[in-house]
């Protein structure tokens, strides 16, 4: 999925650009992300049988993480998430106050690529997607089994400049 700008499809150019052959179509982004993937997936054709979902925020995608999430679909899953577990501990707040530390043996990051079964994210799609903050979530809540698989450091989610500067550094490195 990608947002495209004022008049034919920039990203397709940019790719072409690039010679980022892997690019083979490109869409418009909705108001939110959910109906971001909405549209895209109408790109999609309908006898796919897996789809992933990825933030074009995380540039440095391995095939090793694609290979993880790819292949719980094949196990009976709906879905899989790449994770990474929390060294931080979590508290829940309200306003100024603590009201909870949460377990952090219990939890993870959620990464992209999410992957998966496509008829499974379509359904997830056609509900209420409003405050999803990942298409993981939506196959869960129509009860999809969603299998967690190890995650990359190095997917990192650039959100500002202190992260454009680490994955720039890691690049350098190659």
């Amino acid at each position: 999925m990608r947002a495209s700008a004022i008049g034919e499809e920039p990203s397709i150019l940019v790719a072409e650009e690039i010679a980022a052959t892997k690019v083979s179509s490109a869409v418009t982004g909705g108001e939110t992300r959910s109906e971001s993937v909405r549209l895209a997936l109408d790109d999609v054709p309908g006898d796919a049988a897996a789809i992933l979902v990825h933030d074009a925020a995380r540039p440095l995608l391995s095939d090793d993480v694609i290979e993880r999430v790819l292949a719980p679909l094949g196990e009976g899953w709906d879905g899989a998430v790449p994770v990474l577990p929390l060294s931080d501990t979590v508290k829940r707040v309200d306003g100024e106050q603590v009201v909870e530390t949460l377990p952090r043996g219990e939890l993870v990051a959620a990464q992209t690529p999410q992957a998966f079964v496509a008829d499974a994210l379509r359904q997830a799609l056609a509900g209420e997607v409003s405050g999803a903050t990942d298409c993981a979530s939506l196959v869960e809540a129509r009860g999809g089994r969603i299998k967690v698989v190890e995650g990359d450091p190095r997917l990192l989610k650039v959100t500002d400049g202190a992260d454009l500067a680490l994955v720039e550094s890691w690049l350098g490195e190659k």
